[in-house]
């Protein structure tokens, strides 16, 4: 498996897509209902009403890459937040890939300490 730069940005799409869509509706979609440039470093994702596939697009400076990711006897489990347009880290973008509801993740709370003892 493959894993993404810790500098790229993910942004998924929240609403299901038909997924006959090619890179230039996706670039489209991206553009007008995500209000964002489809030419960024970013991965824009988009999932199936079944939530059994995940298509990625981005830009490398020279084309377009679409990825598609096929589940055989599960389902990415789509965080269910409010938001049209959801940011994760590249870290919660690859639990979600592998199979982790980022949303029941929860991690300790970052502490300040101002004396050792």
């Amino acid at each position: 498996m493959f894993r993404f730069d810790t500098e790229l940005r993910v942004f998924l799409h929240r609403e299901p897509i038909d997924f006959r869509a090619s890179i230039n509706s996706l670039v489209m979609l991206v553009e007008q209902s995500m209000q964002l440039d489809p030419f960024a470093r970013a991965v824009y994702a988009f999932h199936n009403r079944g939530h059994n596939r995940v298509k990625l697009l981005l830009y490398d400076q020279s084309g377009f890459w679409l990825m598609l990711k096929r589940l055989e006897a599960d389902h990415f489990a789509w965080p269910r937040r409010q938001q049209a347009v959801i940011e994760l880290t590249t870290e919660q973008f690859q639990w979600l890939l592998d199979g982790i509801d980022i949303d029941a993740v929860r991690r300790h709370p970052k502490r300040q300490y101002a004396h050792v003892s």
